[in-house]
């Protein structure tokens, strides 16, 4: 499995990506994030699913944008591109897949700002093809392993908060899909994209790095639920009689 969120905020855009791939019994270490950028094309994107699916249909869209990169004034027009590349993966492989027992399934968040963008974009694209557009009700999108990490997305982020905000949002709710389920990992890669500058920047974070904001957020959990008011337990346990708590 897999965890990725992207981000969209007033400011920017922000993401992050573990990177185990378990493969059987072995699991190894792999990039899931891509970045494609020069001039005023800036764009990254991050997948969940077959791993090859997810190489072949990166293949054939790097092929494409090395041969018509320059007709892509939009980010919209580029996340069609890559979804053109993943149905030609799908009419290619699906059913000899499916005959495996495997299931066909590549969902991607792209991100970033072409020249003729207003303001930075975010999508989320399935492996249909068909893709929508992250806006500010709910600015942000989870793929891979999302349950455990949904939770503080919606109750913490918004569209105005600062970016540097968005990424300890983020990174909580990697830490709470890491801390339950056992195929999702560090190193974590992010990315960040500041409005208008068509500059992605890169940064990957190793475990001995961020462990300490791990514990320090669980022990934070744990005062928080201590402290938690407790006039409303007392309705129930009352019933038990004393000493029954």
């Amino acid at each position: 499995m897999t965890f990725c969120v992207g981000m969209k905020v007033r400011k920017g855009l922000v993401g992050i990506a573990d990177t185990l791939v378990t493969t059987g019994a072995e699991s190894i270490t792999a990039r899931k994030v891509t970045i494609h950028q020069y001039g005023r094309h800036s764009l990254f994107l991050m997948t969940s699913g077959l791993r090859s699916v997810r190489d072949k249909a990166l293949t054939y869209f790097n092929e494409v944008l090395e041969q018509d990169d320059n007709t892509f004034d939009r980010l919209y027009k580029a996340v069609n591109a890559f979804a053109a590349q993943v149905r030609r993966v799908g009419d290619e492989d699906k059913r000899a897949l499916e005959e495996a027992g495997l299931h066909f399934n590549l969902f991607s968040i792209i991100g970033g700002q072409l020249e003729n963008d207003k303001e930075h974009k975010l999508y989320m694209l399935y492996p249909q093809g068909n893709w929508v557009e992250v806006g500010q009700g709910t600015p942000y999108y989870l793929i891979g392993e999302s349950s455990y990490g949904k939770p503080i997305m919606d109750r913490a982020l918004s569209y105005e908060l600062n970016m540097e905000t968005a990424l300890k949002i983020g990174y909580l709710a990697f830490d709470a899909t890491r801390t339950s389920a056992i195929d999702v990992d560090f190193p974590i890669d992010v990315v960040l994209y500041r409005a208008d500058t068509y500059d992605i920047v890169e940064h990957r974070y190793e475990r001995a790095e961020l462990i300490r904001i791990s514990e320090w957020w669980q022990k934070t959990i744990r005062e928080a639920i201590r402290e938690l008011p407790h006039d409303w337990v007392e309705a129930a346990f009352s019933k038990l009689g004393d000493g029954a708590k």
